[in-house]
């Protein structure tokens, strides 16, 4: 006997005022979606309502539904949006005793913006008459659109005509449809924030992209406030986990409510996702439905101010077009959007924009690049991205190819966080596109093909170029390499050397170099050591100061060659001597402590015979080196044990 599996989804209302919407959610679910006093007097909704929806699909699998009922009225329509951001399947509402009405085209075109691709459509009041010229109206309505397919469904709540029918097309529709994904990114769009005696702050909304767990940590954006979950319902019912396509009720008790708490716009989700955002780029799309010569279908210019609807929020937001002066109906382009306050979007979200005075749908986004960089809109590397990108939003291949195109690299387990793909989808993608020899992966960095040779060819000719300029250098200092590739990230430039390694160059200490190079003085400074030589033997426990060898390059350069060779030993900043020299040194402090068991810097400066000068860094030195150990004033020779760990 097989295990009986319960798929979730999210079903919205839509459709003209009077049309019957939260009359036909009661019918169809026993619960009335208008819970607010003047909604019950006014007999008209006008906030967002709630009501659960269990069916059985086809092949005996169980179905759970949120149904979001939806205002119909003008003055309402950012509420449908709010309603409308994470719906699986549109409920569209059309009376046959008035047909398709101007909130139900706009309700239409605000489901194309986001994406919703699949509808039942239920024709009410059908008991009045007129349901096949309604249906046929509709079917001309629907000509075209992603919808034009869609089941009609005649019914009638007073007679309880089609009700089961409409049960069935919609357990159909939902049966033949692949729940939310969850791909490990939460995020729960907050459409009620309250407060509940004995229990705190209550948040509601619709859970997408990943599933939030009881006593789980959460950050509430965009005000980047940290809180935990005490308990989870899912129509009243206590829930350890919420998933995705599941109408959420959370309790965050440790958090206010309000202008300077938690309220409707914001989002749930994990600290893992990313900063909110106040710039970011979209594919702008006006449907070509717009009526010619409608305030909804005056042209979009440069700098025009709209408001921007994301989730359960909205936004004002200064439109800029990347390459043209105007959108008008029916046109699409790259635009950039700079919002007056950040949000939290992923690349492949959906927007809608409405005019600033809230009268008219006029466009829907998709979003391309959702941390866009105020000054790089038309710059040469942005805007063959974003060309990219709008070609294929949602395929994470190009979202890869481009991002990598754009910035050279990335660390893999970072890149496209703020999308909707999950980790396994980008690595598949990564092996995919590795495999192919469009991108390198080392370690945990993804970097484009041409970018990768290209920074490896650099680096290896700028180790070429100090070889040659400074043949007396043993190699080229790490850090200076680093400056001088403008690596700013430790993966990538270790990733560099890891394959400069592999691949005819040698890391040694703090440097590198090719295999093949042998450091040598040039025939001009080889007097100079000699020189450097005499004045270090001269005084071999009391050297001169180093900065006697710093007073120009060519004593710098023969200097640093000796050290490198490994004549000379670097002790201090200030003291250099001769490697004999040190180890005469050494012996002779190992030897006393060995015989006394201890001393102090005077006693053994006087039995070397240097002076206070040399004998502090020498011993601090020796320290380092693990020959000796200080205890207090005293110095101890370091044991075998002490030496084994370092």
């Amino acid at each position: 006997m097989h295990e009986v599996t319960t798929r979730h989804f999210i079903i919205a209302t839509a459709g003209h005022v009077d049309h019957g919407k939260s009359a036909l959610v009661k019918a169809l679910t026993g619960t009335d979606p208008d819970r607010l006093p003047e909604e019950k007097k006014r007999q008209i909704t006008i906030e967002l309502g709630f009501a659960e929806l269990n069916l059985t699909a086809p092949n005996g699998e169980t179905i759970h539904a949120g149904v979001i009922d939806v205002p119909g009225h003008e003055d309402f329509v950012r509420n449908m949006i709010a309603g409308v951001g994470s719906i699986d399947l549109a409920l569209f509402v059309v009376a046959a005793d008035d047909g398709w009405m101007p909130q139900t085209e706009e309700h239409l075109q605000i489901l194309t913006y986001l994406g919703v691709s699949r509808a039942v459509i239920a024709l009410t009041k059908s008991d009045l008459g007129g349901i096949d010229s309604a249906t046929k109206q509709i079917r001309i309505q629907l000509r075209g659109t992603r919808f034009a397919e869609s089941p009609i469904v005649p019914t009638s709540i007073r007679t309880g005509q089609g009700i089961e029918n409409l049960k069935s097309a919609i357990a159909s529709e939902l049966a033949a449809m692949h729940p939310q994904r969850d791909f490990g990114k939460p995020r729960l769009f907050v459409d009620r924030a309250f407060t509940l005696r004995g229990i705190g702050t209550v948040v509601t909304g619709t859970l997408s992209g990943g599933s939030i767990r009881r006593s789980q940590d959460v950050v509430v954006q965009p005000r980047n406030v940290s809180a935990r979950v005490r308990s989870i319902q899912n129509h009243g019912r206590d829930v350890e986990i919420a998933q995705p396509g599941m109408r959420t009720a959370i309790n965050l008790p440790d958090l206010s409510i309000g202008e300077n708490g938690i309220q409707r716009g914001d989002i749930i989700t994990v600290h893992s996702l990313g900063s909110p955002h106040a710039t970011i780029d979209v594919l702008l799309e006006r449907s070509s439905r717009l009526k010619r010569n409608s305030l909804a279908a005056r042209s979009i210019k440069n700098g025009t101010s709209f408001q921007v609807h994301f989730g359960t929020g909205r936004v004002a937001a200064k439109i800029t077009l990347l390459d043209q002066p105007a959108l008008g109906a029916g046109q699409s382009a790259i635009a950039r959007l700079r919002l007056d306050s950040p949000i939290v979007t992923f690349a492949g979200d959906r927007v809608v924009v409405r005019d600033s005075s809230e009268q008219n749908t006029i466009a829907g986004g998709t979003v391309l690049d959702p941390d866009a960089d105020l000054v790089n809109f038309r710059s040469a590397i942005q805007f063959p991205f974003l060309k990219a990108r709008a070609i294929a939003p949602h395929d994470v291949d190009v979202c890869i190819r481009s991002q990598l195109q754009r910035d050279g690299c990335a660390e893999s387990k970072t890149l496209l966080v703020k999308s909707n793909f999950g980790a396994d989808e980008i690595s598949e993608a990564l092996s995919r596109l590795s495999h192919d020899g469009e991108i390198i992966l080392s370690g945990d960095i993804a970097t484009s093909a041409s970018y990768w040779h290209d920074v490896i060819h650099r680096a290896a000719t700028l180790i070429d170029r100090t070889h040659k300029k400074n043949p007396e250098r043993r190699g080229v200092d790490l850090s200076e390499l680093r400056t001088d590739l403008g690596t700013e990230s430790d993966k990538l430039f270790n990733a560099i050397i890891s394959e400069l390694t592999q691949n005819g160059f040698v890391r040694f200490e703090n440097q590198i170099a090719r295999v093949s190079h042998r450091p040598s003085l040039p025939p001009e400074l080889l007097s100079v050591a000699e020189n450097i030589r005499a004045a270090l033997s001269a005084r071999p426990f009391d050297p001169p100061d180093r900065k006697a060898f710093s007073q120009d390059r060519n004593l710098q350069q023969a200097l640093r060659f000796l050290i490198d060779k490994g004549e000379i030993v670097e002790i201090s900043r200030e003291i250099v001597v001769l490697r004999r020299a040190a180890e005469q040194m050494q012996n002779t402090i190992a030897g006393f402590l060995s015989e006394n068991g201890s001393a102090t810097a005077s006693q053994l400066r006087q039995k070397i015979g240097t002076t206070r000068r040399v004998i502090i860094p020498f011993l601090e030195y020796l320290d380092r080196m693990g020959v000796t150990r200080r205890i207090g004033d005293e110095r101890v020779l370091a044991t075998r044990e002490e030496i084994s760990n370092r």
